[in-house]
């Protein structure tokens, strides 16, 4: 009997069960710091096992951590490292005794198989990065210079964007209702909220220093290249859109010929680079297992603890729009779009999107399983890109929780106005961000700071980010596809394809 190689989005998906498996299985010890000391006489690296307590010290300051705040521990070594470029002390207490270290020069925790691995991911995902901006620019330009209707893009564009504003504020008020009910932040033990403080303050502190803010006139000026060359090389997706629309619309008024010429260039562009995401596909599954692998293998599973309930808070409202809004979006608005065959296309988008965190990264699989629904590429090489810029649902969703679960650990209430403030700025921080990922803190900066609560609360959460931002771009690459199937159908373009 002749076997059967399974679909891709399954492939990828055993790809990374087998990870979390081989992530668990080979995972960091969690009680284990690797210390070396800075004196050349004592340069042996030193095991610290199974302790009570761990106290930093750097100056006048002192830190305390438990035996499961490994992480904390970590991350509060390096941030104190950094910022006083000097001698850190450590004090260990293990059952009845207690052993002072000074000066220590490295601490760190053991790597494991799983974490070697890890580059065989970060290639994949560079791959993809690779693909997406020529595959935009050759894609949108050939799009538009084939609709030989200027009037057309500018409904096209019309309805895309106002989806995505619908849809943004429709997620933050999901994440703002999610976070009431909870209360995630009534939940917290108070020593466990200093201790994430006192770890994650120094990092907090240097994205709070980074001074975001929205000015709609200068994000309108920034959407014109100065140099279109530094605008590819940079990926600035915003401004290769402008110029791809621009180039392909002058291109329905020149000479026919000539234009043919151009068009074909990039048509034949196109369809190399969707050649070359089949390839980079092929290799898919083994990433996703060691980007999963490594992720699992590395992460402090303690401070999942401490934040439970926050992290529930985020994840039901993730899935409350991911499973059941936008069904209902398709149901309702693109009723030639079979939801079943569109749910199925959209595995493997989901599960790159999941591994990478990056909607950019995602795009040219995005772009590819919409084609396979129906989508023509006129459609999804112009609403995708637009999408992974300026439509981020889950983050936008995340936003509203944290906002909410930040607030009430102060023992902040936020009122109606508030909460409505939240709303119009969390859309509006929304646009232009850079999908990469961990953009969603500092979008989350600008959305305290418009309500008040204090922007040092996101270092109450900036442990467990890695992890939520795997989720939330699952429903901004969802949230994306959903937009490039209802446009389609309503421009009745839709053209299902045979299974």
């Amino acid at each position: 009997m002749k076997f059967r190689k399974p679909p891709l989005h399954i492939q990828i998906l055993l790809g990374l069960l087998l990870g979390a498996v081989f992530g668990v299985f080979f995972a960091v010890d969690q009680h284990l710091l690797l210390l070396t000391p800075a004196s050349a006489a004592e340069a042996q690296e030193i095991e610290i096992r199974d302790w009570d307590e761990v106290v930093l010290i750097s100056g006048d300051r002192v830190v305390t951590f438990g035996p499961t705040d490994q992480a904390e521990i970590l991350h509060m070594f390096r941030q104190m490292r950094k910022k006083d470029s000097g001698m850190v002390n450590l004090r260990v207490t293990t059952g009845e005794s207690t052993r002072a270290y000074n000066d220590v020069a490295e601490l760190r925790k053991e790597g494991t198989v799983a974490t070697v691995i890890k580059p065989l991911g970060d290639i994949f995902i560079r791959l993809l990065m690779m693909i997406a901006i020529p595959l935009v620019f050759a894609s949108l330009l050939v799009g538009v210079s084939s609709l030989h209707d200027i009037t057309k893009m500018a409904r096209i564009g019309g309805k895309t964007i106002a989806f995505y504003l619908f849809t943004t504020a429709l997620a933050i008020t999901i994440g703002l209702t999610f976070g009431n009910v909870i209360g995630p932040g009534t939940r917290m033990d108070a020593v466990a909220k200093e201790r994430l403080l006192a770890a994650y303050q120094e990092d907090a502190a240097e994205r709070i220093e980074q001074n975001i803010s929205v000015d709609i006139l200068d994000y309108l000026v920034n959407l014109v290249p100065k140099n279109v060359v530094q605008a590819l090389a940079q990926a600035e997706m915003l401004q290769i859109i402008f110029f791809a629309l621009l180039l392909g619309i002058t291109l329905l008024f020149i000479d026919r010929e000539k234009a043919s010429r151009v068009i074909g260039f990039f048509d034949a562009i196109s369809d190399a680079m969707i050649k070359m995401v089949d390839f980079v596909m092929l290799i898919a599954p083994y990433a996703v297992f060691a980007l999963i692998a490594a992720t699992i293998a590395e992460f402090g599973f303690g401070i999942l603890q401490t934040l439970l309930w926050y992290i529930v808070a985020v994840v039901g409202g993730l899935a409350v729009q991911t499973f059941l809004v936008y069904p209902l979006l398709l149901k309702g608005l693109a009723r030639d779009v079979p939801l079943g065959r569109f749910l199925r296309e959209m595995r493997p988008a989901q599960l790159v999107a999941f591994t990478t965190s990056s909607s950019a990264a995602t795009l040219p699989v995005t772009m590819e399983c919409c084609e396979n629904v129906g989508a023509p590429k006129s459609v999804t090489s112009f609403v995708l890109p637009l999408g992974a810029t300026i439509n981020m649902d889950g983050t936008a969703l995340y936003q509203g929780v944290a906002a909410v679960f930040i607030a009430q650990v102060y023992g902040m209430d936020l009122s109606l106005t508030q909460q409505l403030t939240v709303v119009l700025t969390a859309t509006l921080a929304s646009i232009g961000t850079a999908p990469v990922p961990g953009v969603g803190i500092i979008m989350l900066i600008i959305v305290l700071r418009s309500v008040g609560v204090p922007e040092t609360g996101i270092a109450l959460i900036l442990g467990v980010d890695r992890i939520l931002d795997m989720c939330r771009t699952i429903t901004n690459v969802t949230s994306d596809a959903t937009a490039t199937m209802i446009v389609a159908s309503t421009e009745k373009v839709f053209h299902p394809k045979t299974e």
